[in-house]
């Protein structure tokens, strides 16, 4: 059994900015797949932190944080998919065997300028 994913304060600020954000500009079903989405991707993360799709990024950040995009998890919600998915999740293997999910950013943003204080080198 998988450990649930434990957001940081600012997961926490990317997750509402999304939802309102997608709410806003694409209504509320679409807000609704998004966010089934998004608790498909959290809880695949946290079955297998290294699952395919997952990306280590030793060249920027520290050790064992991974980025995971929402694209990889599209197909494994039931219903209606979203088609292009533009997020990721910045995380880590917390202590506890666990997931720290640091960040959820749009894939148009820079990586490096968004980097909590704890994951720079």
């Amino acid at each position: 059994m998988s450990k649930r994913a434990v957001l940081s304060p600012d997961a926490q600020r990317d997750i509402r900015n999304i939802m309102a954000w997608s709410k806003d500009k694409f209504g509320v079903e679409a807000a609704r797949r998004y966010r089934t989405l998004l608790i498909q991707v959290l809880k695949d993360i946290s079955d297998d932190p290294l699952r395919p799709g997952s990306k280590e990024r030793l060249e920027i950040m520290a050790q064992g944080a991974r980025t995971y995009h929402f694209f990889f998890s599209r197909q494994r919600v039931s219903g209606q998919a979203v088609k292009e998915p533009r997020h990721f999740v910045l995380y880590r293997r917390g202590m506890d065997g666990g997931v720290e999910v640091a960040r959820i950013l749009h894939d148009g943003r820079d990586l490096v300028r968004h980097l909590p204080e704890d994951y720079r080198r």
